[in-house]
């Protein structure tokens, strides 16, 4: 084990939008710039900030214009790559309108969960999105995706991974640069991971994935490592283990990212990330969502010896 391990890897900051989307306390913008600053001062370079849905379904987002215009207008967006959730063509043109430069899209590997998180079928995300894609990368827009509940599914139990990797290449194939394989409801184990990972890898390219692992049953690190193992060099996390999914039930709080960065430092992997400086920037978080959160160096610290 461990023979293949990478010098550096690169870690997408999801708080601000998995990690909000979530709390029951409506976070200001002022508050949400505050985290944000936090997290850019710790020497994270990709977070996505914001979602650009309908307050209707994610009343804790609705100031996503205000938050995405602010965010461009600072001196950070030259060094930090702001990205933003996007679920149809008003999407794309609000995250356009603001600045934006990244977008996700975002689908699930069972239809049911498509139908609760989307309020549309499989069949319809794929007409969307085949059209979507392509023209936010016309206006300059870099485009990731998700693929949500590939370890399993709140309404419909066990994924086959054949079919969450067809929904991966199909994104693939419309022009997204990467996809983001999601274990939404936190029930991944290592052995289940290695046979999604290596599959994926074998028709995807390693190039082209990431890992969101969600803690739910305390395996998203331990899924995290085999991952890393087998080649994946991307990872969603969120400061302090904040997070979940609106619309899956049971799903708790994401990787923690001062969990996933303090192992790999203690591995010899960069991240470029200064981990004392991103502990301060979890104490900030669970300040503004007024409310202690379940990351384990969160809520330890760093040991002494280091």
């Amino acid at each position: 084990m461990f023979s293949a391990l990478p010098d550096s890897v690169s870690i997408c900051e999801v708080s601000p939008r998995d990690g909000l989307q979530n709390q029951p306390v409506i976070v200001s913008l002022d508050k949400k710039l505050e985290l944000i600053d936090a997290l850019v001062a710790s020497g994270l370079r990709r977070i996505e900030a914001t979602s650009f849905v309908s307050p209707k379904w994610i009343p804790q987002l609705a100031d996503a214009d205000a938050l995405a215009k602010a965010l461009m207008a600072r001196a950070a967006s030259k060094t930090v790559q702001f990205s933003a959730l996007c679920p149809n063509e008003q999407g794309v043109e609000r995250a356009s309108r603001a600045g934006v430069t990244e977008i996700a899209v975002f689908m699930s590997a069972t239809e049911s969960h498509t139908q609760k998180n989307t309020n549309r079928s499989t069949a319809e995300a794929f007409a969307i999105f085949a059209e979507l894609v392509p023209a936010a990368m016309k206006r300059g827009m870099r485009v990731r995706a998700y693929v949500s509940t590939v370890w399993g599914c709140p309404y419909e139990g066990e994924v086959k991974p054949a079919v969450a990797i067809a929904i991966a290449k199909q994104l693939i194939d419309y022009g997204c640069y990467q996809v983001s394989l999601g274990d939404t409801i936190g029930v991944g184990t290592p052995k289940q991971t290695k046979e999604i990972v290596e599959r994926a890898i074998g028709e995807i390219g390693a190039e082209k994935l990431a890992l969101h692992l969600h803690d739910t049953r305390g395996t998203a690190l331990a899924n995290a490592l085999v991952g890393l193992e087998l080649g994946v060099r991307g990872f969603d996390a969120s400061v302090g283990g904040m997070g979940g999914c609106p619309y899956a039930p049971g799903a708790a709080g994401n990787l923690a990212t001062e969990d996933l960065v303090y192992m790999l430092h203690g591995m010899g992997i960069s991240t470029g990330i200064d981990l004392e400086k991103l502990i301060v920037a979890g104490r900030v978080a669970s300040r503004v969502v007024e409310s202690a959160l379940p990351g384990k160096v969160h809520q330890a610290g760093l040991p002494r010896v280091m």
